[in-house]
């Protein structure tokens, strides 16, 4: 465990997940590293470098990967992850954390979030702020459960899907890897195929 650590992207993303590691209070130093040459600083924290450079700090920092993107994301930390880079788990404060609950790397818990009991979820994965994930899930790796999102007990989400803000997943569901839902959406049978689904009860567009 290292005592500094570097977010890739310092913009919105980056900045909610900044917030988290200062109210860990768990590093000596938080900084950025940021492609835009026109930001020097966000949060109040340097952007000290670009993200190409990352390698030179990985025997100082670990770093966090601060993209909203989840196949930008996805592609950074796994480079992230050949150079045997140490990422963290980060988790604010305010999140509820049932018994039995795994986490993987890379992963970022917001503000008033709840995971239950026996959940397990992957590397690299958002869960936004105020979402609640119930007991017996498995979120693949990558995936972005927005803000205000409601997963029932025992769902299954594929790798890199996206969960719009306030979408709702009723029990025993199983959502297949590279789906998007819609704001709002509600969703009550398994979803197959990849795709765009919108409505209540959803439908592919």
């Amino acid at each position: 465990m290292k005592e500094k650590l570097l977010i890739l992207g310092a913009s919105g993303h980056g900045k909610v997940v900044a917030d988290i590691a200062l109210k860990m209070n768990r590093w000596q130093s938080v900084a950025f590293l940021d492609d835009n040459k026109n930001i020097n600083s966000s949060m109040g924290l340097e952007v000290i470098d670009t993200s190409s450079e990352v390698s030179k700090y990985i025997e100082e920092y670990e770093v966090f990967v601060g993209i909203g993107n989840n196949i930008t994301r996805q592609k950074v930390q796994e480079k992230l992850e050949t150079l045997g880079v140490e990422i963290p788990v980060l988790i604010h404060p305010t999140a509820v954390i049932g018994e039995q609950v795994e986490i993987e790397n890379g992963t970022a818990l917001m503000a008033g979030t709840i995971v239950n009991c026996c959940t397990r979820i992957g590397r690299g994965c958002i869960v936004n702020t105020g979402s609640t994930i119930d007991h017996d899930n498995c979120i693949e790796d990558f995936v972005h459960v927005s803000p205000g999102a409601n997963l029932a007990g025992t769902v299954y989400i594929g790798k890199r899907s996206w969960l719009g803000i306030g979408s709702v997943v009723s029990n025993n569901i199983n959502i297949t890897s590279d789906c998007k839902l819609g704001a709002g959406s509600v969703v009550i049978k398994d979803i197959t195929d990849p795709g765009v689904y919108v409505g209540a009860p959803v439908r592919r567009v």
